[in-house]
């Protein structure tokens, strides 16, 4: 079995699912169906996904169980991340703030120089 396509393969416009099929009792259903992130993963993928859940996203049960090392964990996590359309680490804080640098962001905020918000995205790299 295939994985749902999920882009038109022409205009590259975002295919809808209208028809479902039981290859048992031969019941066909139509209509517009919603596949939502998940259905551009492999099949691969979804079985580490099932595990990761399972163990409640702890990375070393992950390990323990797929009999894998950390980073074939981070690797296949970050492919499943991106066949989601995301990006991994995007939301991370930024690089280019040093200890000091953070240090006195948390400073200000503690001090209400700066609000949390203001914090949140300068850290995030949302601002200079």
């Amino acid at each position: 079995m295939n994985p749902t396509l999920t882009q038109c393969p022409v205009c590259k416009d975002e295919l809808v699912v209208t028809r479902l099929h039981c290859s048992s009792c031969n019941t066909t259903i139509d209509g517009r169906f919603f596949s939502g992130p998940f259905s551009n993963l492999s099949h691969k993928q979804m079985e580490f996904v099932e595990v990761f859940v399972r163990c409640e996203g702890k990375i070393t049960r992950v390990e323990t169980e797929l009999s894998l090392s950390y980073p074939t964990i981070r690797n296949r996590l970050h492919e499943v991340i991106r066949a989601m359309g995301y990006e991994p680490g995007k939301d991370e804080l930024r690089d280019d703030l040093d200890d000091e640098k953070r240090r006195n962001i948390l400073e200000d905020l503690n001090a209400g120089r700066i609000s949390a918000e203001e914090a949140m995205s300068i850290l995030g790299g949302e601002e200079e």
